[in-house]
């Protein structure tokens, strides 16, 4: 039997997103503020719950407050879920995780109003935090059994708000996460729609994105010291200039790439602070960042060891001390392949043009990977951009992921 082709409620659907873009969007610079646990994210969360039950769908709550919408709930079998979050990084775009919610709600509302039947239920959800306010992913991680309570003790934002007061003054206890541990059994598949927020869609004009992976990272703080000395008495030969060793390890990045990673590699080194940070001195200390992304945990490892091996040489030719802290590491994730089969006969059968992709932002799919299997499809970011104002995606690319996602989930579901 062929499987119908679905069509969301297009017109529903981006009432729906311009709705949601008002909340918590600022007049100064028209970004939008809804950080997790804030008042923007908790007005978002409120509106999220209103459409549920004007949906007539099951609203479920649970104890790390990710908001569930349900279909043909039973608690017996094991669900289909899609979802992504609501909240944002400061000054964000309007569709950075909201996308994702809206239009899993507009999927079960869609499979709902057509009365089609089910094998499996179906959830929407609204993870909590998964932009990292409180240096995690806290919804899917809960729900992933990643949680511990020293994690959640711990847990604070860079203002020093612990995560347990956050989710007190907004009513909720943050021990219960660790209740909201969800069992393999109790679900059948987790697929996540987002937007690419990179360049490669959109440059080539290409409406799908079908994810076979997500790259892990590490993250280090890395300090080079020197001499700081007089920048107008000593000579350049008898200098040991720390800010040199960063400058020559920039230069080596693609070098280090090539010889040791993979295609898929990138490396950072977004941010640098000198010591003391006069413009007649020398500089005696540079602190900086180095982060290193890859889909492959054996081609991270390679690239940690020789970006070691790089950073001491260099730190030995300009008569510099080397020593770094690991801030911190996430294991790559591969996509489910059946997930990833659904994804692209979905396009194929709807005549989609579409290209299997990693991702190279972390999302909450690399969380539910390790509960279950686990895909994900990105639409075009145009030019390219996200976490800023400018975030766009043209109405019909966003209408053609809805497509491609209603008909994936009800492949799944059915």
């Amino acid at each position: 039997m062929t499987a119908p082709e679905l069509r969301v409620d297009s017109e529903r659907l981006q009432h729906d997103l311009d709705e949601l873009s008002a909340i918590g969007r600022s007049e100064r610079d028209h970004g939008i503020y809804r950080m997790a646990l804030s008042e923007g994210d908790m007005a978002g969360r409120a509106w999220f719950r209103q459409r549920i039950s004007d949906a007539g769908l099951e609203l479920y709550v649970d104890g790390a407050a990710n908001t569930h919408a349900r279909l043909a709930w039973d608690g017996e079998r094991p669900s289909v879920m899609t979802g992504s979050h609501l909240d944002s990084v400061p000054g964000a775009g309007h569709l950075d995780g909201a996308l994702g919610v809206v239009v899993g709600l507009e999927c079960l509302r869609r499979i709902q109003e057509l009365q089609l039947p089910l094998r499996y239920p179906l959830e929407a959800v609204a993870f909590t935090d998964e932009e990292g306010r409180f240096g995690g992913m806290v919804g899917s991680q809960a729900i992933s059994g990643r949680l511990t309570p020293e994690t959640i003790f711990n847990a604070r934002d860079l203002n020093g708000i612990t995560l347990v007061d956050a989710m007190q003054a907004c009513g909720y206890n943050a021990n219960d996460a660790l209740r909201a541990r969800r069992t393999p059994e109790s679900l059948h598949a987790f697929v996540e729609l987002h937007i690419e927020q990179g360049p490669i869609l959109d440059r080539s004009h290409t409406p799908i994105g079908v994810v076979d992976a997500i790259a892990g990272l590490f993250k280090w703080d890395v300090r080079l010291l020197g001499s700081a000395n007089h920048a107008g008495t000593t000579p350049m030969t008898m200098r040991n200039d720390a800010f040199g060793g960063v400058a020559e390890l920039s230069g080596e990045i693609p070098r280090i790439l090539e010889e040791d990673g993979s295609p898929r590699s990138v490396a950072t080194i977004g941010r640098v602070q000198l010591f003391p940070g006069a413009a007649n001195v020398v500089p005696g200390k540079a602190e900086f960042s180095l982060e290193v992304r890859d889909t492959d945990p054996l081609m991270l490892e390679r690239l940690a060891e020789a970006f070691r091996k790089a950073i001491s040489a260099i730190a030995r030719r300009r008569g510099l001390m080397f020593e770094f802290e690991v801030l911190s590491e996430l294991t790559p994730v591969k996509c489910d392949p059946g997930i990833v089969g659904v994804i692209e006969n979905v396009t194929r059968d709807l005549g989609i043009n579409a290209t299997v992709m990693a991702s190279g932002a972390a999302h909450d799919t690399q969380m539910m990977a390790g509960l279950t299997r686990a895909g994900m499809l990105f639409v075009p970011s145009k030019d390219g951009r996200s976490h800023s104002p400018a975030e766009w995606t043209p109405w019909e690319d966003i209408e053609t992921g809805a497509n491609v996602l209603l008909n994936t989930l009800y492949r799944l579901a059915s």
